[in-house]
């Protein structure tokens, strides 16, 4: 399932790139800047600037959507079983449905619309979400891709099972994987996952011989001091082939998207970083023999 298709991106990767955003992930970061990539299934938005209370809505599903004359509309998602029925229900666009499915030869076609823009270098990111966690449609679209010489990048938490990362391998030019810690309990804390098979898998990715970048987003509260950056670094520098670490400054590009899902943001209270506040880490990994950049 797809989300979003961004064309003409100049990060994730080198030239100017078509980025797919796959829907579903198997964890929850709380400061995930799209939440609504975290389930694998079709997510309501509503955004009340855009309401004008036609309540259309509410005549198509009277039990899950109600209007309250205090809080404005009110939605009890869970009560939705198919949201793409109110795709077209909202004449003002308040209500919108992100999520879905697009198959291969779909892709393909938004995907050649580019072609002229990816011969410097250029190509294609598979991102999320968490890509690697798609059924075989994934592999499907990567071995076309492959077939036609369209560069292709992935963008992972490899919080999968290897088997799902193996696959993927001579397929893809380069993952792009975000390490976000190597102290487990943190990790299942905030994400709700195991940084163990993180960890695992970026080990045998490499001894494979996959090109690899490795990127940090840098979370105030989480990771983001020399101790937990530095002790990151220092994992990374045990594995052979890995050149590359990017370091990704926490930012709030997508708190707006939390209101739309009626979702609680965890980190509300929390000031963006600047590029200056990722220069004690460049510089230790540089000293390591890394290349670095900041941002993606």
């Amino acid at each position: 399932m797809i989300f979003n298709i961004q064309r003409y991106s100049t990060h994730d990767g080198d030239g100017i790139r078509t980025l797919i955003f796959y829907k579903g992930c198997p964890l929850k970061c709380q400061w995930c800047s799209n939440p609504e990539s975290q389930s694998f299934s079709p997510s309501i938005l509503y955004d009340s600037k855009n309401c004008k209370g036609f309540d259309d809505c509410v005549l198509a599903f009277p039990a899950a959507i109600k209007r309250n004359t205090v809080k404005g509309l009110e939605i009890k998602r869970e009560l939705i079983k198919h949201p793409g029925k109110l795709k077209d229900v909202c004449a003002s666009k308040a209500l919108s449905i992100s999520g879905e499915t697009r198959s291969v030869d779909e892709l393909l076609e938004e995907v050649e619309k580019d072609l002229p823009f990816y011969r410097n270098d250029g190509g294609v990111t598979l991102s999320g979400g968490e890509p690697l966690a798609q059924g075989n449609e994934l592999v499907h679209l990567l071995q076309v891709l492959h077939k036609r010489h369209i560069r292709t990048n992935i963008e992972t938490s490899l919080h999968v099972k290897w088997e799902a990362v193996e696959r993927c391998i001579g397929l893809v030019r380069t993952f792009l994987v975000d390490l976000k810690h190597t102290e487990q309990e943190k990790f299942r804390l905030f994400t709700m996952g195991d940084a163990i098979l993180v960890m695992d898998n970026l080990e045998k990715l490499a001894y494979f011989g996959a090109h690899i970048i490795v990127r940090i987003p840098v979370i105030p509260g989480f990771n983001h001091s020399e101790a937990e950056i530095k002790a990151m670094v220092d994992f990374v520098s045990t594995i052979k082939g890995i050149r590359e670490i990017h370091f990704l400054p926490y930012h709030t590009f997508g708190v707006e998207k939390y209101r739309m899902l009626g979702m609680d943001y965890k980190f509300n209270n929390t000031s963006q970083l600047e590029d200056k506040d990722m220069l004690p880490y460049t510089q230790y990994a540089q000293e390591q023999g890394f290349k670095t950049k900041i941002g993606g």
